[in-house]
């Protein structure tokens, strides 16, 4: 009796501890992969934790509308396995305006991730990471009011601010019947209320809404610019050079290609190579 009790609680303890372990293993509802502590940072910029800004809402990207609900995500489990692998495993989310986060301007963070694309403009203000992500830039119109490949130089178009697809539609296809909105958010809540006819920004962006919108929204053309997405770091920051490993190892062991097909393929639907591309 006595005996079968003890085993009893030693398989008890191994089955608490493997689950402890396991608990151990996540941050919010991302599976953590790596070692932790497989690339130490040695000044987070704030102590005892990894601080990450964004632009919300991200959805997809980053699952909630604001920092406290969220807790999975592509790029939310990116910065959570970056923590762990750096030897943290507190990751603090910052939500902040779309313009002071790629001019520069917010400080007291050890990342900034938000579909962000890496332009020559961009470094001048700010050091960027490795990319992680292709993207190109897409139309998104409601499904009742679809445009074409022609129709989109002639009707209202929704932009948003500081986005090289703002500078791609006013740029390389000359569009000039626009209006700009500050975020995101606006700039779909514009389409949805038939203040502009469509909305030019990244394709993974307009292919997240589609799904948001339950398809009253589609993704009806895309642009090849070749556009990659990277981290923001602040300029010379000593940390910088150990994130890039970090997520260096992260697209080498396939944890980003893991993760991509988890939150974005999955949710989309659809393959961003099946939607037609328009010439400029």
């Amino acid at each position: 009796m006595k005996i079968t009790k003890l085993a009893l609680l030693a398989a008890a303890g191994l089955i608490a501890m493997a689950v402890s372990a396991q608990a151990a293993d996540m941050i919010g509802k991302c599976e953590l992969t790596g070692k932790k502590g497989s690339f130490p940072i040695a000044k987070p910029a704030k102590a005892g934790q990894f601080t990450v800004e964004t632009n919300l809402p991200g959805p997809v990207w980053w699952n909630g509308d604001t920092p406290e609900t969220i807790a999975d995500g592509m790029e939310y489990c990116m910065a959570a396995e970056m923590a762990w692998r750096g030897g943290l495993d507190k990751l603090v989310v910052v939500n902040t305006d779309w313009d002071p986060l790629i001019a520069g301007q917010t400080h007291d963070f050890d990342i900034a991730m938000s579909q962000i694309s890496i332009t020559d403009d961009r470094k001048k203000v700010q050091d960027f990471s490795v990319p992680y992500f292709n993207s190109d830039i897409a139309v998104l119109a409601r499904k009742d009011a679809p445009v074409d490949e022609k129709s989109i130089k002639k009707v209202k178009v929704g932009l948003q601010q500081g986005t090289t697809g703002a500078d791609y539609a006013t740029g390389k296809l000359g569009l000039t019947n626009t209006q700009v909105y500050s975020d995101q958010g606006s700039l779909f809540a514009a389409l949805n209320a038939k203040q502009i006819d469509a909305a030019i920004t990244d394709t993974a962006i307009v292919l997240a809404e589609e799904v948001e919108s339950k398809g009253a929204n589609q993704v009806m053309g895309q642009y090849s610019t070749g556009e990659t997405y990277g981290g923001i770091y602040q300029k010379g920051n000593a940390n910088n050079a150990t994130l890039d490993k970090i997520i260096q190892s992260m697209i080498d062991d396939g944890t980003i290609k893991k993760l991509t097909a988890k939150y974005l393929a999955a949710a989309w639907g659809k393959d961003p190579a099946s939607i037609p591309v328009w010439k400029p």
